[in-house]
């Protein structure tokens, strides 16, 4: 596990760089009870998150909502995003990128 330049501690599931695979990561990112990632961007990838454990805000472009366990969240290209964990236990969610995930496509804001 390590900690991305938004924050999030990431565990790489599968990546290019490790796997094999060709055209996309994924990873589980965990944001610790009271926890929240600074606001970013990726320039190229877009990602998917799906919420396994927790609950939390989406931040994402202009838009704040709830997310819980069992949502699943598109984030297009650079699209400013973050997350808050409102709860009490650790959010923990998949991240799936497409592009794959890469450091130098991280902008924070």
């Amino acid at each position: 596990a390590y900690t991305t330049k938004d924050g999030s501690t990431i565990r790489e599931l599968m990546h290019p760089a490790v796997h094999g695979n060709a055209n996309q990561s994924l990873a589980e990112a965990t944001v610790p009870a009271g926890g929240r990632t600074l606001l970013h961007r990726h320039r190229n990838s877009e990602e998917l998150y799906h919420f396994a454990q927790g609950r939390g805000t989406m931040i994402l472009g202009a838009d704040r909502f709830a997310v819980a366990a069992g949502d699943t969240v598109c984030i297009p290209p650079g699209e400013p995003h973050g997350l808050e964990n409102t709860g009490e236990e650790p959010l923990r969610l998949l991240c799936c990128c497409s592009p794959p995930y890469a450091h130098e496509d991280t902008e924070i804001l």
